[in-house]
């Protein structure tokens, strides 16, 4: 059987326009239709201003509460963010009644382990988006819809279809969309449930109120099939919102770019693929006085899909960030995609932790120290030495991955900065005591490009107490000298 979840948004009138509507510290907000009052926040309703009312009378009870004209288009769009977020749980999600979202989870359950902890998961991504909502889950997806969008308290999750159909029973019938054109004749009636409207003749209720109504009920109950139009994610990601107050704090941008990262994560997800980097574009005052726009590049060490890790980078970075001006928009795109690699087969885990985890923690570091004081040795092509290898940001250095430069030749693992000059006792050079020489010579000549050749045969030797040394004989001086240039574990 197949099992539903429905996203029931509560308040996409005060979400659309001030996600963070629930701080009472910033004041009673009221938000109208045509001087009409829509939608309050708790602090307005405790001062006596109810959705209905007229401006005028809620001026009255709250004279120092802000007044918000709704905003249809807004509403649209943070519907339209919910529904490309919560792509990364499922591709099956489509536009339910209302202000609602319905996802065919079946299919999913086990890579989210189970149904509870999916709707914890669907409830933080909602929070993150800034949107209050209720979730309901069931083997249908009207019945799913029903559960969230009752107001009262009480269970919203139910896997079997029996136990559905005994918690529609007692749900007020109005909650059905088809029903409420017929309210007062419905109440005429007493048939305030789902429980009495079952009870109905069908062909009288289909008569009264038309087919819709009773088809509705059918298929919330199992008995009529649910058909959708799936939810596509868009070819090209690209997300921006531009909140009603101005951002003058990096705080107040992360709290507008987990909105878009969420969106983002959604696609990425849909999409099958992962970015390599995201920009966060701050967009700044325009007109007169217009600043070009502020660009954060995050840059990942392995492509990256996953909503914490993403958010976690972003606010390191925005953390160093300082805002030289308030911003007005926030857009966030996505870099270098790349398609999603397979997950591990391995039964266990590696010991001292995956590549992935090396790679975060290098992207973590080089959020908080910055890409100039995280550095990774990286070997070049020079066959000198002390110019074989250099210095470069770690992140770049592990996205180019390791080269496969294999050398015949036996290399020490610590080259000394600075060659020592030996000595000769009894024609053998001498460091400590006399030096053996095991292998060579080694000629290497190179450097004639940039000034600085070099013309050395370079010799593995020994010392009594069993050390060894990497040593060169320097055949570019007009007296060939002995240098100590390199030490072996």
């Amino acid at each position: 059987m197949r099992l539903w979840i429905s996203v029931y948004l509560t308040h996409p009138s005060l979400d659309a326009l001030s996600p963070s509507w629930p701080d009472d510290a910033a004041g009673p907000l009221v938000v109208l239709e045509h001087e009409a009052v829509v939608a309050v926040t708790p602090a307005a309703a405790q001062l006596g201003v109810r959705p209905g009312m007229r401006k005028k009378g809620a001026g009255a009870l709250a004279p120092h509460a802000a007044f918000i004209q709704r905003d249809i288009e807004r509403e649209r769009q943070l519907l339209d963010a919910a529904a490309l977020a919560m792509l990364q749980y499922t591709p099956e999600v489509t536009l339910g009644p209302d202000t609602s979202l319905l996802l065919d989870v079946h299919a999913s359950l086990r890579v989210f382990r189970g149904p509870l902890a999916l709707c914890r998961r669907i409830r933080r991504t909602l929070e993150q988006l800034g949107c209050r909502a209720r979730v309901g889950m069931a083997p249908t997806a009207h019945g799913a819809w029903l559960l969230a969008a009752r107001a009262t308290p009480g269970p919203r999750r139910v896997l079997r279809l029996d136990r559905l159909l005994r918690r529609m029973d007692p749900l007020p019938c109005l909650l059905l969309p088809p029903a409420r054109p017929h309210q007062a004749w419905l109440d005429g009636i007493g048939c305030r449930t789902l429980a009495a409207l079952m009870r109905l003749p069908r062909a009288g209720l289909q008569k009264r109120c038309g087919h819709a109504l009773p088809h509705m009920l059918d298929q919330a109950r199992g008995q009529a099939p649910e058909l959708f139009d799936w939810i596509r994610a868009p070819l090209r990601f690209s997300a921006r919102l531009e909140p009603i107050a101005r951002l003058e704090h990096t705080a107040a941008v992360l709290i507008v770019a987990r909105r878009l990262v969420q969106q983002l994560v959604g696609w990425l997800g849909a999409t099958h693929t992962a970015a390599s980097a995201i920009v966060l574009l701050l967009e700044h005052e325009r007109g007169r006085h217009a600043r070009p726009p502020t660009r954060l590049t995050v840059a990942l060490a392995q492509p990256g899909w996953q909503a914490d890790h993403l958010l976690r980078l972003l606010k390191e970075h925005l953390e160093r960030l300082t805002l030289e001006a308030p911003a007005i928009a926030v857009a966030l795109h996505a870099d270098q995609l790349v398609s999603r690699a397979a997950p591990s087969e391995s039964l266990f885990t590696d010991p001292g932790g995956t590549p992935a985890d090396h790679d975060r923690l290098l992207e973590l570091l080089t959020a908080r120290l910055g890409a100039d004081r995280v550095l990774a040795a990286r070997p070049r092509a020079d066959h000198r030495p002390e110019a074989a290898n250099c210095w470069q940001p770690a992140l770049s250095a592990s996205r180019t991955g390791p080269q496969d430069m294999a050398f015949e030749a036996e290399r020490p693992l610590w080259l000394l900065a600075q060659p020592i000059a030996l000595v000769l006792r009894g024609n053998r050079p001498y460091y400590g005591t006399p030096l053996r020489l095991l292998r060579g010579p080694e000629r290497l000549e190179s450097g004639w490009w940039d000034g600085a050749p070099i013309s050395r045969d370079y010799f593995v030797a020994e010392s009594e107490n069993g050390i060894r040394y990497w040593l060169y004989l320097d055949q570019a001086l007009d007296e060939p000298r002995w240098y100590l240039h390199g030490l072996y574990a």
